[in-house]
């Protein structure tokens, strides 16, 4: 039996013909970005985080249980900040799901023009620390997160997490 009987491929010719560079490799399966909408009220914090995981899930994030755990915190976090504070100018909030090959980042815009920084802790309040959770939380998952203004005259707050160890390259 001949080499391709045997499976090994055809051979190059004499002279030396080399397989063409097939160039980078596309997306991996679960790379993307998603985007829902949902309204500015309570409910929408719960469902938000569900429909989060579920997309995680669904598209095979390679995410460890702790990324997990981080980003559905972020997510009801965030949520639940344009529904206390953006919802009387903003009754829609958008969350987007962006999934690279080593980082997912979440997003959530809102229209309302005030950007918020994180507060200090402040152990004789039960509330106002939202944003200095998800700093903290980020930062301890190795990411990045911020507030942005949008075109419209909105803002979009965001954190972006490393799938895996190491050094991730976010956007």
């Amino acid at each position: 039996m001949d080499d391709e009987g045997r499976g090994a491929g055809p051979r190059p010719e004499s002279g030396g013909s080399v397989p063409l560079d097939p160039g980078p490799p596309g997306p991996l399966p679960y790379e993307g970005v998603w985007r829902f909408t949902a309204p500015a009220v309570d409910s929408s914090v719960p469902q938000a985080r569900h429909t989060v995981r579920d997309l995680l899930a669904r598209q095979g994030v390679p995410a460890c249980d702790e990324v997990v755990h981080a980003l559905l915190l972020i997510v009801s976090e965030l949520v639940t900040n344009a529904v206390r504070h953006a919802a009387l100018l903003s009754p829609t909030l958008a969350v987007e799901v962006a999934v690279a090959a080593d980082w997912v980042r979440v997003s959530v815009e809102d229209n309302h023009p005030y950007r918020p920084t994180a507060l200090q802790t402040d152990h004789g309040r039960t509330g106002g620390r939202g944003l200095l959770l998800v700093h903290q939380v980020t930062q301890e998952a190795s990411g990045v997160c911020d507030v942005e203004h949008t075109a419209s005259g909105g803002k979009v707050i965001w954190a972006a997490l490393p799938l895996k160890g190491g050094i991730p390259r976010f956007p």
